[in-house]
C-alpha cells in the first residue's frame, strides 16, 4: 500500500511540475509584460534548482525522487528570457547561461562543495520567496504573477515532503522542502490578497 501511495504522489508531482511554469509564461506571453515578477527572484530559484539537482545526482539518489528537476529548470530558463526580453536584458542571458553553466561542473569538484551548497540553497530558494514577497509588497500590484503556478508549487513542495520522509529520509532535504512549502503558501496567499484587493479597489 505504501509504495503504491508513493507512486501515486511520484507520478502526480512529475505531472503537475511538468505544466508548473506554463500558466506564468502564458500570462507573461499574453500581457506582452512581466509586471509583478521579480528577475532577481527567479534567478535566485534556478540557482537553488540547480544546486539541489546536483546535490541529488551526486548522491546518486533515486531517480523518482528529482526528476521533475530538469523540467522545472528548463521552464525558469524560458521565462527568465522572456522577462529579460520584454524589459530590454536580452543579450544578459548569455552572461547567466555561463555563470550557471560553470557552477553545475563547479559544485562537484569536492564532496564539501556540494554539501555546503546543498545547505546555502536552501537559504536561496528561501531569498527568492522572499525576494517575490518583498516585490509584491512594495507595488501592491500580483501583475502577471500566475496564482495557479504558484499554488502547484505548494503542492509540489507538499508531495515531495512525502516522498523524501519514505525514500531517502534526508534532513537538509526535508527542512528545504518544508521551508518552501511555507513560502509558497506564503507567496500564494499574497498574490491572492492583492488580486482581491485591486478587483475591489
Amino acid at each position: 500500500m505504501a509504495s503504491v501511495l508513493l507512486d501515486l504522489v511520484h507520478l502526480s508531482t512529475w505531472a503537475v511540475c511538468a505544466v508548473i511554469k506554463l500558466p506564468q509564461l502564458v500570462a507573461v506571453l499574453r500581457a506582452g509584460s512581466a509586471s509583478g515578477l521579480s528577475l532577481s527572484s527567479l534567478l535566485m530559484e534556478l540557482a537553488g534548482h540547480i544546486v539541489f539537482l546536483r546535490y541529488q545526482i551526486y548522491y546518486h539518489y533515486p531517480l523518482k525522487t528529482y526528476l521533475e528537476y530538469p523540467i522545472i529548470i528548463a521552464q525558469d530558463v524560458i521565462l527568465i528570457y522572456c522577462i529579460m526580453h520584454f524589459s530590454g536584458n536580452a543579450k544578459r542571458a548569455l552572461v547567466y547561461a555561463l555563470i550557471y553553466w560553470g557552477g553545475w561542473y563547479m559544485l562537484t569538484l569536492e564532496k564539501w562543495i556540494i554539501d555546503l551548497a546543498m545547505n546555502v540553497c536552501t537559504f536561496i530558494s528561501a531569498a527568492s520567496k522572499l525576494v517575490q514577497l518583498q516585490h509584491l509588497w512594495q507595488t501592491k500590484d500580483s501583475g502577471q504573477v500566475s496564482t495557479l503556478s504558484w499554488g502547484m508549487s505548494v503542492y509540489t513542495s507538499s508531495a515531495r515532503i512525502i516522498t523524501t520522509v519514505m525514500t531517502t529520509n534526508d534532513l537538509a532535504v526535508l527542512i528545504r522542502f518544508i521551508i518552501m512549502l511555507i513560502l509558497n503558501i506564503w507567496v500564494t496567499a499574497t498574490i491572492l490578497h492583492y488580486r482581491k484587493t485591486k478587483k475591489t479597489g
